[in-house]
């Protein structure tokens, strides 16, 4: 008689591959820029399912280190993870609401960020309906040119202060370009738009730093930071040693192993042609699972400190690795690969994509098995 298999090892043996998240990194990450930005609040953006290593596990787990403010893109973002936190976390919207959201928005507590003349009107109007104020923030745009009120809607709200009406305005807000680059005279030009735009709300405390920005000094921090990616591992700061703890390992399994002879073609279109004899491996996971495309015969996996090229075009649900340099028999149905790791970081992957560990970090797919550490 067979013995039954509980549903999580179930989980773990069928899976295309293991993606682990620490969460005890998550929050000495928290720990970290709290103790980098002083009196300023560090607030967790958690948009994206949290970057895509889930929200409701993140979250909670940001907000047991001591975390209060917390910012998403959408407002069902908000509404999703409403309940797993304590009465006082604040959470943001950072595109602001749609047109007829205000009612649903206000009686969830959820705070939205304005971004335009249009969206301080609706929810002005239905503050004052309401018969009282609502709380808010305001976002200017800097020099970005995507979201926030440009300078002509910044005239026309000093202008004309009663499109407030009802409206709390908790911060002043604008999101820096070019954070990640600190040689960038973007940085400099944004702060002092910055600082011009909340000249003119007296009284009301700025937020402006995201990850790149909190390493920028303390003149970016204003009283509440907002940092993304350092959280998850990810390096705030392009080109420097990324004094982030790592969040994220990936290993995916082999699905096949074979031997071909020199002259063989390997993957679709027979893009890549073998120079010798060589040794692949075939892993389930492909650009259905993160590992984008463009990673085909660049990208690569580890066994140890060994690396094992990427040959051939990645498919949806695999990609094939040159395995010649392991031993003979090193690795069999059902091992294991690194892809990001201890010999591979979250950068390391997104390099040889030609992207940014954003992306790579928000398309790893559902189908891994999550092992929350």
């Amino acid at each position: 008689m067979f013995g039954e298999i509980s549903n999580d090892q179930l989980a773990l043996d069928t899976a295309p591959g293991i993606l682990t998240i620490d969460l005890g990194a998550l929050a000495a990450n928290y720990r970290l820029l709290r103790q980098r930005v002083g009196a300023a609040r560090v607030a967790g953006v958690v948009k994206a399912d949290a970057y895509g290593l889930g929200a409701l596990r993140v979250a909670p787990t940001l907000y047991a280190a001591g975390c209060r403010d917390f910012f998403v893109a959408q407002f069902a973002e908000a509404q999703a993870i409403r309940g797993a936190l304590g009465p006082d976390a604040r959470l943001y919207v950072l595109n602001g609401l749609q047109p007829g959201a205000e009612w649903a928005c206000a009686e969830a507590g959820i705070i939205p960020v304005l971004n335009s003349l249009d969206q301080v009107e609706n929810w002005s109007r239905h503050a004052r309906a309401r018969g009282g104020e609502l709380p808010a923030l305001l976002q200017f745009d800097t020099g970005m040119s995507r979201l926030g009120l440009p300078p002509e809607e910044v005239e026309t709200l000093l202008a004309e202060p009663s499109r407030l009406a009802g409206v709390r305005v908790l911060h002043v807000m604008s999101h820096l370009a070019s954070a990640d680059d600190p040689e960038s005279g973007q940085n400099g030009a944004q702060l002092a738009q910055m600082r011009r735009f909340a000249g003119a709300f007296p009284g009301v405390e700025m937020c402006f730093a995201n990850s790149g920005g909190i390493f920028l000094g303390a003149e970016y921090h204003g009283a509440l930071v907002r940092p993304g990616i350092a959280l998850y591992g990810g390096a705030p700061t392009a080109g420097v040693a990324n004094p982030m703890a790592p969040v994220v390992r990936l290993d995916v399994r082999v699905v096949q192993t074979r031997t071909v002879p020199a002259g063989a073609r390997i993957g679709y279109g027979g893009a890549h042609v073998a120079a010798r004899e060589m040794r692949l491996a075939t892993i389930a996971a492909g650009y259905a699972d993160g590992l984008r495309r463009s990673l085909s015969d660049r990208g690569a996996a580890y066994v140890g400190a060994t690396r094992l090229p990427i040959v051939g075009r990645v498919s949806m649900d695999s990609l094939t690795l040159d395995v010649s340099a392991l031993p003979p028999g090193a690795l069999k149905l059902g091992g294991l690969v690194e892809i990001i790791g201890a010999h591979q970081t979250l950068e390391d992957v997104a390099r040889d994509a030609g992207t940014i560990s954003y992306e790579i970090l928000t398309s790893l797919g559902s189908r891994y098995h999550r092992v929350y550490r």
